[in-house]
């Protein structure tokens, strides 16, 4: 398999979440309430009206307009939507996600986990115009710059030797942009983002993370929001595409369905997500 940096902003605080959810007064076995918090608010577009957080939790503050705002902000397809393969088929493994980004991903098998976590990133460089922040290595060290790219420059590749030449007009329109993704998906991955990124200590985990093992195969899988309790506990929410390539979807928490898609940040050692086991240090910065 195969798999984005900081921008500056001004601070805003998201309402707390309790402010935004209802709750479930329904009856246990026992005859007594269960006032708890509804999670998952179908009618919301995007990630941060379609979750709310659990009780007592709010959302962390992030700056307005950085990468952290931009995957807080993903739209969602429809509450109910399938994930797609890149051919049509729907993914098999229905019960891994409970949300589906809207995001088109090609008609080729290219879009797959890594290459989700570089697509993220390059849109939002892409969309803030920040085109020379966009670059990829390839697995053979070669680094693919957008802005090469958008100036009409191509990537030749014959065995293990890269190159550009000149093979297309100037151009920064979104197809052109697509093009030059689709080329870093194939000879970028897992294995060669997991060297541009840097570690980073659980504890200090910002929205934008990546969690991934480099490998033939390897995964990654992306922080898209963040809560914190009055206490400084940490909830962190994750995406991934997969293999083959399909739409990025919002994982499910297989450990704690009673938070879902919410993680708690304080787990022991390895993180278990519904089809991939991670390490407490495999977390990675851009």
């Amino acid at each position: 398999m195969r798999l984005l940096i900081i921008t500056l902003g001004v601070l805003f605080l998201l309402p707390a979440c309790g402010q935004q959810t209802t709750l479930d007064d329904s009856i246990n076995s026992d005859g007594e309430s269960n006032s708890t918090i509804r999670i998952i608010d179908t009618t919301g577009s995007i990630i941060s009206e379609r979750f709310n957080c659990p009780k007592d939790f709010t959302r962390t503050k992030v700056e307005a307009g950085s990468f952290s705002d931009y995957l807080r902000k993903l739209p969602l397809k429809p509450d109910g939507t399938e994930v797609k393969y890149y051919d049509g088929r729907s993914k098999y493994n229905s019960k891994a996600y409970c949300a589906v980004v809207d995001k088109e991903i090609g008609t080729k098998d290219l879009h797959q986990c890594a290459d989700a976590v570089m697509r993220l990133r390059a849109e939002y460089l892409w969309e803030a115009r920040q085109y020379d922040q966009i670059h990829f290595n390839f697995t053979n060290g070669f680094r693919a710059d957008y802005s090469k790219w958008m100036n009409g420059q191509r990537i030749s590749v014959s065995g293990n030797k890269v190159s550009w030449y000149s093979g297309a007009a100037a151009s920064s329109d979104y197809n052109s942009f697509w093009k030059y993704l689709e080329r870093v998906f194939m000879y970028a991955g897992t294995l060669s983002l997991s060297k541009e990124l840097n570690p980073v200590k659980l504890e200090e985990m910002q929205i934008g993370d990546v969690f991934i093992q480099g490998g033939s195969p390897g995964h990654a899988v992306i922080v898209v929001d963040m809560a914190v309790d009055a206490e400084g506990k940490k909830l962190f929410m994750l995406a991934q595409s997969y293999m083959p390539a399909q739409d990025i979807q919002i994982l499910n928490n297989p450990n704690n369905e009673s938070i879902s898609p919410w993680y708690e940040l304080d787990f022991e050692g390895v993180l278990q997500t519904p089809e991939w086991t991670f390490d407490s240090t495999d977390l990675k910065r851009f």
